[in-house]
């Protein structure tokens, strides 16, 4: 893995923010969670599952939950077509193609609360 600037930017000649600094570290530390941890509701013990297990999940839970709070039409009948029980949260880590992507998700959900935790 290699980050470099580029020393022709007319703007940071090349120099590195810190997040793009940190990028190796952040992707090869030991301390980096590399599996998948699961704790049921109300419980107090964690327990590792496959990533086969997780996504299923996750999908499971997305389709429930769209499923049940997918609104097509407000109160006054206009037709809305969204999704008002998921809401999604980008953070300060996200770069512009990763925030790129997870808004196409969800906006392609129907997801209306799009937020990101520097307007919070």
């Amino acid at each position: 893995m290699n980050v470099e600037g580029d020393p022709d930017h007319i703007i940071n000649r090349g120099a590195l923010d810190p997040k793009s600094i940190a990028t190796r570290q952040m992707s090869t530390s030991s301390l980096r969670l590399n599996k998948v941890l699961y704790r049921a509701p109300y419980g107090t013990k964690w327990e590792e599952k496959d990533w086969d297990w997780a996504v299923r999940e996750v999908a499971r839970r997305v389709k429930a939950t769209r499923d049940t709070t997918f609104r097509t039409k407000n109160d006054k009948g206009v037709t809305v077509n969204r999704c008002e029980g998921i809401a999604f949260l980008g953070g300060a880590a996200n770069n512009n193609e990763d925030c790129y992507l997870a808004v196409k998700l969800a906006r392609s959900l129907g997801l209306v609360w799009v937020e990101h935790q520097a307007r919070i």
